[in-house]
């Protein structure tokens, strides 16, 4: 008889044989910026997450670089929308002013720019559309122009979201033309079209008016075609992938991790964050160990990183355990 138990005895001893482990290095905190002043709007779907505006950004900036978690995704919600999303390439745009910023006065923090045109256009569609068709090689130079701007402003990763094919190439090309060759490209290559993005459509603003996006984002029965996707990415530029959302996604992360070597990224969406954050308000589950249990169980599949809107409840975590 084979005795595993030996090992399990004490909580000294589970500790010391741990095989898997999160660090606050391991962890990205997605943040929401609108424009307007003396702004915190709560995100009603998102218990504890807020839309800022520029002058209110102190109060989770803080928060942030206290935690010692690596950084922020930052997403930007404009007041002027239009078909063609002007607003997401405005040099003075409110994302590129957010970015100037942090990077002024949170200069530890890695800025990932997120690069899509959903929160910037008056369809809430990721690209360019022509009746209710979303076009694909129309929306690349916009892409572009916008993962310039914000490598302008700052940014340290661009991350393109929009799932157009090709853009990873065009944004790498338009990057280096300009000056940025170090700019490093996190590509959502594996972007599943997922009824977990609800909540973040609130947060950012960005629901499609028409239609939705199973035309561009994968679906969700397709795993073989995942890693296609990542595969193509790669070739064309991508430094960091991607797989998105995290938990019923496992699975792909799991065979990426396998498949490639590159830094591999997962999001841990809102849809995941709201359902424990409405079962742990209703007193359903533990939301420190329910949390616990996820991150391990997206590092144990392979992630490298994770972004999730639970990173500075978990960085508290890991303080206390320690403690």
């Amino acid at each position: 008889m084979k005795r595993f138990r030996r090992l399990r005895a004490s909580e000294n001893l589970r500790s010391m044989v741990r095989e898997t482990r999160i660090s606050k290095s391991d962890l990205i905190y997605p943040m929401f910026v609108v424009e307007g002043e003396n702004i915190k709007n709560p995100v009603e779907s998102m218990p504890n997450v807020y839309q800022y505006s520029l002058d209110r950004m102190d109060e989770i900036l803080n928060e942030v670089e206290k935690s010692g978690i690596s950084g922020i995704l930052i997403f930007g919600v404009p007041k002027h929308k239009d078909e063609y999303a002007t607003e997401a390439y405005n040099d003075n745009g409110i994302t590129q002013q957010a970015v100037r910023y942090i990077k002024k006065n949170y200069p530890s923090l890695i800025i990932i720019a997120d690069v899509c045109l959903c929160e910037y256009t008056s369809h809430g569609h990721c690209g360019v559309v022509c009746g209710e068709k979303i076009l694909n090689d129309e929306t690349l130079p916009l892409l572009s122009k916008m993962a310039v701007s914000l490598a302008k402003a700052g940014a340290d990763i661009i991350a393109p979201s929009d799932m157009m094919d090709g853009r990873v190439s065009a944004i790498r090309n338009a990057l280096d033309e300009n000056g940025f060759i170090d700019t490093p490209i996190l590509s959502y290559s594996a972007k599943f079209a997922s009824a977990y993005y609800s909540p973040f459509r609130d947060a950012a603003e960005s629901a499609p008016e028409f239609g939705d996006r199973k035309t561009y984002q994968m679906d969700h029965a397709n795993g073989r075609e995942a890693l296609r996707e990542i595969a193509d990415d790669i070739s064309e530029g991508a430094d960091m992938v991607m797989v998105k959302p995290a938990l019923a996604y496992l699975d792909i992360i799991k065979s990426a991790r396998e498949k490639f070597d590159l830094p591999l990224v997962a999001y841990n969406v809102s849809g995941e964050y709201a359902m424990v954050k409405a079962a742990a308000q209703n007193g359903w589950i533990d939301e420190k160990k329910i949390v616990s249990e996820n991150m391990i169980a997206i590092k144990r599949a392979g992630a490298d990183i994770i972004i999730t809107y639970h990173a500075l409840d978990v960085a508290r975590w890991i303080d206390e355990f320690y403690r």
